[in-house]
């Protein structure tokens, strides 16, 4: 198997829009919760969300082009831009059927869905947009990646709902290491404050209610009472180790472990025992030959739902048993909410930054410690430690489970 180590990073994420404001905003513990500000959320009970602020797409893109892309579209080649600058990568001196992308939506365009069934339903068909299905569908992010960039190498889309952009990270890093591509840009992407998005949630009593942004997003916190949506893209470019030596790349972070498994339980709980996640953990720390022990933190799912943040401790306790209690552990989704399809992408370059910088960011807002929730979740104060290897968990509806194990470079390599 071919080693395979990342060399750019690019986000959009309600606190930041770059991975500079991005991880100034997770070692300041900034959140970026306000009231939803898309529509009138009167008669809606969930009234807060983590938007993106300040994003122009025509800063990334041609106008022209801009048009003919959804916002979940626009966010991930916004961010597949700044990890292509970042990774120095030349197309006219690549092949460019050996560059691939696998980025992933849990839902694509909910936006395009709305405005154009209210076309229908007010105006007839033949006022719907003739570009609704090319812009809706979850994988005309990749689709817009490839053409903005040039990249004619394997094109695929991941959709597992809140574990798609680790399964796409996880999905890239494979076809690398079995000679399918040398370079893979990864991720996911989402923008889903939408009312038939708020209210699904709403109605499935998945979100909070709270209408305290220090209070709505609060994992492993004794009255956490559900998540909160964010939005934005995080994508990676993952390269093959020999090919990113040769054209003199920095290397951010190596990939050495992914592992997935399924709940086969439930369509929207998570198996109560934790074997599922605890599988996918398992996985990731066997590939990459490495003993529970050597791991010291996690960037857990950790949602802020009581049964999630519950049964990820159970599957963190069943694979680390006693070292449990020496973990790390922290949830970005306490500044950023859950950013559904691209919640573990920005995730794992939230890894990769603490990896880097030596830095694992702080849980904000816990204050009530659960008994059942009773692991280190650094709810004080951001730990400066150093990380060498860093594993990031995602599960998601339907009982897919997700896990990323990065190990950091030695200096002379960055």
């Amino acid at each position: 198997m071919r080693r395979v180590v990342i060399t750019g990073m690019g986000c959009i994420t309600p606190i930041g829009n770059n991975t500079t404001e991005y991880w100034n905003g997770l070692k300041n513990g900034e959140i970026g919760f306000g009231e939803i500000t898309q529509f009138d959320t009167t008669d809606y009970k969930a009234k807060i969300a983590a938007s993106v602020k300040g994003f122009d797409p025509k800063e990334y893109m041609d106008p022209k082009a801009a048009k003919r892309m959804e916002l979940f579209s626009q966010y991930a080649v916004a961010a597949a831009k700044e990890a292509f600058a970042q990774s120095g990568l030349d197309m006219e001196k690549e092949d460019p059927y050996r560059v691939g992308v696998c980025v992933g939506s849990g839902v694509g365009s909910l936006q395009a869905i709305e405005r154009e069934y209210e076309k229908l339903l007010n105006r007839g068909p033949s006022k719907v947009n003739l570009l609704l299905v090319p812009k809706m569908i979850t994988n005309m992010a990749t689709g817009n990646i490839s053409i903005q960039l040039g990249l004619k190498g394997k094109s695929i889309n991941i959709s597992t709902a809140c574990a798609t952009g680790t399964h796409s990270i996880g999905e890239a890093y494979r076809a690398i290491q079995c000679s399918d591509a040398d370079v893979m840009l990864a991720g996911g992407t989402e923008a889903t404050i939408t009312p038939i998005c708020i209210a699904g949630f709403s109605n499935l009593t998945a979100l909070s209610f709270s209408e305290d942004p220090k209070r709505c997003s609060i994992p492993f916190d004794k009255e956490r009472n559900g998540f909160v949506i964010g939005e934005g893209a995080g994508i990676l470019v993952l390269e093959e180790y020999e090919h990113a030596k040769k054209r003199g790349a920095n290397i951010l972070a190596e990939v050495v472990g992914y592992g997935a498994s399924s709940d086969a339980y439930h369509i929207t709980s998570p198996a109560e025992d934790g074997m599922g996640a605890a599988r996918a953990m398992e996985n990731a720390i066997r590939q990459a030959g490495v003993s529970p022990e050597e791991i010291g933190y996690i960037n857990a799912h950790g949602t802020s739902t009581h049964h999630n943040d519950l049964f990820e401790t159970r599957a963190i306790k069943m694979v680390f048993k006693d070292h449990a209690n020496k973990l790390l552990i922290n949830s970005t989704k306490s500044m950023i909410g859950h950013l559904l399809g691209a919640a573990g992408a920005v995730e794992a370059i939230a890894c990769v930054l603490q990896m880097n910088h030596g830095l694992v960011h702080q849980t904000v807002g816990y204050r009530v410690p659960d008994e059942e929730c009773d692991l280190n979740y650094v709810t004080e104060e951001p730990i400066k430690t150093e990380i060498p290897y860093a594993m990031s968990n995602s599960l998601a509806f339907g009982g897919h489970n997700a896990t990323l194990l990065f190990k950091k470079v030695e200096e002379e390599s960055r």
